[in-house]
């Protein structure tokens, strides 16, 4: 299954990859499952497990959330554990539902939740958010629609972040193209890339994922809603970009391989590619706002703008992650409500966002003074906030990654030359409707 590359430790490149020993080395924790009993001790205590998927910077951040939430909460004891990445968890969990040892909580990303949601050991959210603390109407709709599959709530929010292009001033400076604004069109951002091109210092307009994962793909659905197209059509029965929305969305990347001013990351997670961004051989990035802290350790003079639009507007993708619930009885399942309510208030929710290089899960959150220091002491993140208001998400289905490795072919033929839009999309159609008629 291809992943997205929004995830907490790939996006922001704080750990490639790693196993349960490793993971539990760094931690300092032991990797357990919590499956059976009620989980409490003869004083009441209600122990929990939570498959967190972090590390690093988030890992410590979550790590000391958690730490004040047993202040707060004394009868409640937290377990941060898992032995995996947030990459590998959709196997891990399935393997601990398999088994009957399901964690309480795990970190499991919004592409993911309608495949976990077949499973009826995956809690029911929908009263708990509506009378709970959580904030649930006053959440981004982006961060709302992630967590609803079926009309029900299946899981909280966990991550909230959205698209937008960075530009790396200086190259734009040496190339004499000025900087883009708001209102941009496709045709002007092809246009700025060819002319920041110069092949002689190797340096390059912009850049696109080419592994032929989800960061391959989701970079495309903001054109095809644009232009009037959905992943899913209306019946659920069929895709909704093929003709028109998924020609021109693949167009713009032929456009960008024939003026020969895209930069092609073979490497999962666009990694490289940000590599030569941050070493001042790539124009411009379509990024979220993960990837700011490391622009800025860089010592990169960059300048944020929306995405591009086909009619005037940018239309922008965010890719949410999600808090999964497990029913483990109903004295757990209360606990770990109740800590997953804490995590996303307001006065946490904002240590979170901040520590960890997301955005506010909701408006009381990007209200806050510490956001909005936050948002002065590092340059253009309010556009990444701002665009998050209309973003919109892929559709929490169970066929979805079936379609997304389908559409990521068919982006990867296309950038390596090997297929025309035409070609491309059509392959890419009987792919796609064939998991939609399957249901996987």
């Amino acid at each position: 299954m291809a992943h997205r590359p929004d995830n907490g430790p790939s996006r922001r490149g704080v750990l490639g990859g790693g196993g349960a020993i490793a993971l539990a080395a760094m931690t300092g924790t032991t990797v357990s499952a919590c499956g059976g009993g009620d989980g409490s001790s003869a004083d009441g205590t209600v122990h929990i497990e939570m498959w967190h998927g972090q590390a690093d910077t988030a890992l410590k951040t979550l790590k000391a959330l958690v730490a004040d939430f047993h202040a707060a909460h004394p009868k409640i004891r937290v377990n941060l554990g898992g032995g995996v990445i947030a990459d590998a968890m959709l196997q891990k969990v399935t393997a601990g539902l398999a088994s009957g040892s399901a964690p309480d909580i795990a970190y499991i990303f919004g592409s993911d939740l309608a495949s976990v949601a077949r499973s009826p050991k995956l809690a029911d959210l929908t009263e708990y958010v509506e009378s709970g603390p959580v904030p649930w109407k006053q959440y981004w709709p982006a961060a709302r629609e992630a967590v609803t599959v079926d009309g029900k709530v299946r899981a909280a929010p966990a991550l909230l972040d959205s698209l937008a292009v960075v530009c790396n001033k200086k190259v734009f400076r040496e190339a004499g193209v000025d900087l883009p604004e708001p209102g941009w069109s496709w045709d002007e951002y092809i246009d700025t890339a060819e002319r920041l091109t110069d092949r002689g210092k190797n340096v390059f307009g912009t850049g696109w994922p080419g592994a032929g994962d989800e960061d391959t793909v989701w970079r495309v659905w903001p054109m095809i809603w644009d232009l009037g197209g959905e992943v899913i059509a209306a019946d659920g029965k069929t895709i909704g970009f093929d003709g028109t929305p998924g020609r021109r969305a693949l167009e713009v990347v032929r456009a960008l391989v024939e003026n020969k001013s895209c930069y092609v990351d073979p490497k999962p997670g666009g990694e490289q590619m940000y590599q030569v961004f941050a070493g001042g051989r790539l124009g411009m990035v379509t990024t979220g706002p993960w990837q700011l802290p490391d622009i800025q350790e860089a010592g990169i003079d960059y300048h944020v703008v929306p995405l591009p639009g086909f009619s005037g507007k940018s239309v922008t993708i965010s890719g949410p992650d999600t808090w999964a619930i497990f029913d483990n009885g109903a004295a757990r399942m209360k606990a770990a409500q109740t800590l997953i309510g804490w995590l996303n208030q307001p006065a946490q929710d904002v240590r979170w966002a901040t520590d960890a290089g997301s955005l506010p899960l909701s408006r009381p959150t990007e209200g806050k003074a510490e956001w909005k220091k936050h948002t002065r002491d590092v340059p253009g993140l309010s556009v990444f906030t701002d665009v998050v208001a209309t973003a919109r998400v892929r559709p929490v289905h169970p066929a979805y990654p079936k379609i997304s490795e389908a559409v990521a072919e068919a982006v990867t033929s296309v950038l390596l030359g090997r297929s025309s839009p035409e070609t491309a999309l059509r392959a890419c159609a009987s792919r796609a409707n064939s998991a939609l008629a399957t249901g996987r």
